[in-house]
């Protein structure tokens, strides 16, 4: 990835048509997004608690459970109760839209609809998350006012803990390796804490970005520790994959100091510390 290359926006498509969702991915795609595809709405559920996504394309007809149960569940759970939600159907009539817009939608469309301006509204939205200071532009996770939130929700709660993890030397090795391969190490913790907590954690854990270095977890999960082990040592392991070979097998990288002499600054990993919320 190079320093002009940005994080691609993630757009999860719940829809059972497959001539629609094949026709999105496609296009947002080629737009420059990542595209996920659920044709369930409790497909289209678990995927958002895994992936965690910029927004969500939501037909409202689905199989087994209806996109307006799936947006008031994504709305219940603090994992996903950010995300942006934009109703794609075929009702059309005011009622459908207050159904949809009460349900907590932030848009909603009506089939036909125009590739482009369906673009433009996916675009907006997530701009204006990152904008209110609501998701961190490189990981895409939660950060400001709304990990903030959080952690007024969680604190005193009997059973919630915070698992802190904060990448030491990660200042050296953007020093090192340069500000994209920093935002590389970024997007790789993102994706590693989403991981392990989605194995370990519990449905409704909240996963925060709230400073460059470090990340924040709220969980319920009955062990916590060992979750913050399990994403401890998987980080300082594979974390190793970003640095040279050279560098893994002296296990430090060479800095210049102010006055131009050579300092030996350690690899990355990852300090985790739990207490409760």
């Amino acid at each position: 990835m190079t320093a002009t290359q940005a994080r691609k926006p993630v757009v999860l498509v719940v829809e059972d048509d497959p001539d629609n969702s094949s026709l999105l991915k496609s296009y947002f795609s080629g737009h420059g997004y990542e595209v996920q595809i659920a044709v369930r709405g409790p497909e289209g559920l678990a995927a958002a608690r895994k992936q965690i996504p910029d927004l969500i394309l939501l037909d409202i007809v689905l199989p087994e459970m209806d996109g307006l149960a799936v947006c008031q569940a994504l709305r219940a759970s603090p994992r996903t109760s950010y995300i942006p939600v934009i109703f794609l159907t075929e009702k059309a009539a005011t009622s459908d839209r207050l159904a949809g817009l009460s349900a907590g939608a932030q848009d909603y469309l009506t089939k036909p609809y125009d590739l482009e301006e369906l673009r433009l509204r996916v675009k907006n939205l997530i701009a204006r998350a990152e904008r209110d200071n609501l998701l961190d532009p490189h990981t895409g996770l939660p950060t400001g006012i709304m990990l903030q939130d959080q952690l007024k929700r969680a604190a005193g709660q009997p059973g919630w803990w915070k698992v802190e993890g904060r990448i030491d030397s990660f200042r050296s090795f953007v020093d090192s390796h340069g500000f994209a391969a920093g935002d590389d190490v970024l997007k790789f913790a993102a994706h590693l804490l989403r991981e392990v907590v989605h194995a370990d954690g519990a449905p409704d854990d909240f996963i925060g970005h709230p400073v460059n270095d470090t990340f924040l977890i709220l969980t319920a999960a009955p062990d916590p520790a060992a979750l913050g082990e399990k994403l401890r040592a998987r980080f300082d392991e594979e974390v190793q994959a970003h640095y040279s070979f050279m560098d893994r097998e002296q296990g430090y990288v060479l800095l210049r100091n102010a006055d131009g002499q050579p300092v030996q600054a350690p690899l990355m990993t990852l300090k985790v510390t739990t207490q409760a919320a």
